[in-house]
């Protein structure tokens, strides 16, 4: 078993990832910690039906199918919270729940992008089945890329969350450094994901071992869309606008 599993994915924009995934550890830390919360939240659900539907059955006394109708509601309640639960916060916080950004972890499509509703909601309805007879940690622990039944599904794996590190190992101009100050206070940095993160970094780790006219093409593509996730448009140096991004986030991190 291998408890820090690398592997290297290759973004749409052509560059490449390297990504950590989670292991067992963190994913059974980050599911007991949301097993605690959705627990809570279904109990305080189940207690508010079940005030109703005491209500109801004083005015249908002796009513066997309104008893049965209230219990399969009941049951349909626990079903809904437990899948919306992580669905929910999936969804809302780009592949983390609770427990998975106590645990730093990350849910991510097998292209690095972030995961997304149908993602979460596929992952949701066969968690039950890989909580079964623990087939979901088997198959994490004995599958290369740690998968369980609802990540093959949804085209999905979990990773370790990509974190910031200094700029050692490429140049960063000084024009940049005032560049990102300038976006702190006008841009959305709080929009990029760890994976924005990660693709920018490599670009400029590798922008040196590129052609001239493969670095423009990228640099500009690449530039174009954080500007759209960021809200940022007052771009006139794709280059630079990437170096004061990177530093940015760094900041705000």
């Amino acid at each position: 078993m291998r408890f820090f599993n690398q592997i290297r994915l290759q973004t749409p924009e052509s560059v490449e990832l390297e990504l950590t995934l989670a292991g067992i550890g963190n994913r059974a830390q980050a599911l007991f910690i949301d097993y605690l919360i959705w627990g809570a939240s279904l109990l305080v659900v189940l207690l508010a039906w079940g005030i109703v539907s005491t209500g109801l059955l004083y005015s249908l006394p002796n009513d066997n199918a309104a008893q049965l109708w209230l219990g399969a509601i009941a049951l349909l309640l626990a079903f809904v919270v437990y899948v919306g639960y992580f669905v929910f916060f999936e969804t809302l916080w780009h592949g983390q729940t609770p427990g998975k950004r106590y645990a730093k972890i990350r849910v991510v499509r097998e292209d690095g992008k972030p995961a997304g509703l149908s993602q979460a909601t596929m992952r949701s309805l066969l968690r039950p089945v890989d909580d079964l007879l623990f087939i979901g940690a088997l198959l994490i622990v004995f599958t290369n890329r740690e998968k369980r039944l609802g990540d093959w599904a949804a085209g999905t794996i979990v990773v370790q969350e990509e974190r910031p590190v200094a700029a050692a190992n490429f140049r960063i101009s000084e024009s940049a450094r005032m560049l990102a100050d300038r976006l702190l206070l006008e841009a959305d940095i709080n929009q990029l994901q760890p994976d924005d993160f990660a693709v920018i970094r490599n670009y400029l780790q590798q922008r040196s071992q590129m052609n001239v006219q493969a670095q423009t093409e990228l640099c500009s593509r690449l530039a174009q869309q954080l500007q759209d996730i960021i809200h940022f448009d007052k771009v006139t140096d794709p280059e630079l606008f990437l170096e004061a991004v990177y530093l940015a986030y760094q900041q705000q991190s």
